[in-house]
């Protein structure tokens, strides 16, 4: 028996189970109410979630003490170099009076420039991207999101 007359044989047994199968067992069915329930619409609803006003707060607040510390500490450093020249030699003018910190020191004259580090040309002051809402309304559920990875 060669290829094509078992095909002939085959292919009318294989028909008539498949539709024994979907007709006689109810697959058909089971496949069409499926297909419905996909293409009814959803009710949607839109729940907002209440944004976390603390932890702004604490941001806001921990923005404000690292900002205070680092007037402090250049003050300090601007007063230990006064006491170091001596009030005497400038006749007590002080020297660093309005001055504030360089953005980049630069290269030594005659020197190549170098290029600068990833935030060269960035004023120290500068307080960046506030991140206080990255996550946004996710970020009160992040754990269930770190889960969920696993």
């Amino acid at each position: 028996m060669n290829k094509s007359e078992l095909k002939k044989l085959l292919k009318p047994l294989i028909k008539e189970c498949i539709k024994e199968v979907i007709f006689e067992d109810g697959v058909l069915s089971g496949i069409v109410s499926e297909v419905n329930r996909g293409l009814r619409p959803a009710a949607l609803v839109e729940t907002q979630q209440p944004q976390p006003k603390a932890q702004e707060q604490n941001f806001a607040k921990m923005r404000q003490k690292s900002l205070q510390e680092q007037k402090q500490k250049v003050n300090e450093y601007k007063k230990q170099l006064l006491d170091a020249i001596g009030s005497e030699a400038y006749n007590g003018v002080n020297l660093f009076e309005g001055t504030s910190p360089m953005t980049s020191a630069g290269p030594k004259p005659g020197e190549a420039p170098i290029p600068g580090g990833a935030l060269a040309g960035i004023a120290p002051s500068d307080s960046g991207v506030d991140i206080a809402n990255l996550f946004g309304t996710v970020g009160s559920n992040w754990k269930a999101h770190m889960e969920a990875d696993k």
